[in-house]
């Protein structure tokens, strides 16, 4: 008999033209063999860093309705949940609750987040998103993600922490932890690396708890060239495959992170492995 398929409850956005949100992540995932059933957050004519752009938000009430059509016929049984981007607090509000739902039904239940807020342009962050949506991700939604995807300015804005330095970075990465999540994954950050200037640091963490009540710490960097470009969608693809090769391999972050920048790019970064990604249970090694 044939392996049930994985199945996905993908919560985020929709554009006519361009790739982001469930555009960029459901195909990768079906291809990967997960079955992907997507809610769009928002119905965009395209991203909104263009000029202009037109479409519509679900709002709270619409999604609550969407997933009570899906318990009544009784196919709200998901293995997996994906957010992304939204622009409504209360509509992220009810995304926990859901998601609080569905892991009291299955207990293993796996809510991979992509905090989408904002991110740096040279050298200042800023959010794109309205910004009542922080109190939102970091006080319920962190707390029953177990997967993030931040990039360094969504990391500071969770944690009330600026990010100068690698030390710091773990610092941040293990107050995440604290707040919940088990595996954090910072996608991009303005570190300087050992290769120099002309390369992006991505930094993770996962903390396990063996069966002693132990807790093992396993943490990696990547560093990957520069491109004088700008790119959109790659965080969502990133996600997306950072939750399917988790699934395949879960207890090695190593493996998951270099296969999902493979497909892709970490948001402005080449998915190009420079150095050796590097395991720890401390300060990551030079």
């Amino acid at each position: 008999m044939a392996e049930a398929r994985c199945r996905v409850l993908s919560i985020q956005s929709h554009v006519v033209c361009g790739y982001v949100g469930n555009k960029a992540a459901s195909f990768p995932l079906q291809v990967l063999g997960f079955e992907v059933d997507p809610v769009n957050s928002v119905q965009f004519s395209n991203h909104t860093g263009y000029a202009h752009w037109k479409g519509q938000m679900l709002n709270s009430d619409e999604l609550h309705e969407l997933y009570e059509g899906l318990k009544l016929n009784n196919v709200n049984h998901y293995d997996y949940v994906l957010t992304g981007y939204t622009r409504d607090a209360s509509f992220l509000a009810t995304v926990v609750d859901i998601v609080q739902e569905l892991k009291l039904q299955n207990s293993d239940l796996v809510y991979v987040c992509d905090p989408v807020m904002g991110d740096k342009w040279k050298g200042e962050g800023s959010m794109y998103v309205p910004k009542e949506l922080l109190p939102v991700y970091r006080d319920r939604v962190v707390p029953v993600a177990d997967i993030i995807t931040p990039n360094q300015f969504e990391a500071e804005l969770l944690t009330g922490r600026k990010i100068h330095t690698e030390k710091e970075a773990l610092e941040v990465m293990d107050m995440l932890h604290a707040m919940g999540p088990e595996t954090v994954v910072i996608t991009s950050s303005d570190l300087q690396g050992s290769l120099g200037s002309d390369f992006l640091i991505a930094l993770g963490s996962q903390r396990k708890t063996r069966a002693d009540g132990t807790k093992v710490t396993q943490r990696i960097r990547m560093e990957s060239p520069k491109v004088d470009a700008d790119f959109v969608g790659t965080g969502d693809l990133f996600a997306a495959m950072l939750l399917a090769w988790t699934h395949k391999h879960p207890n090695n972050l190593k493996l998951p992170v270099s296969r999902s920048s493979a497909a892709g790019m970490i948001r402005h970064s080449v998915a190009q492995l420079s150095l050796p990604l590097t395991e720890s249970s401390g300060p990551l090694p030079r």
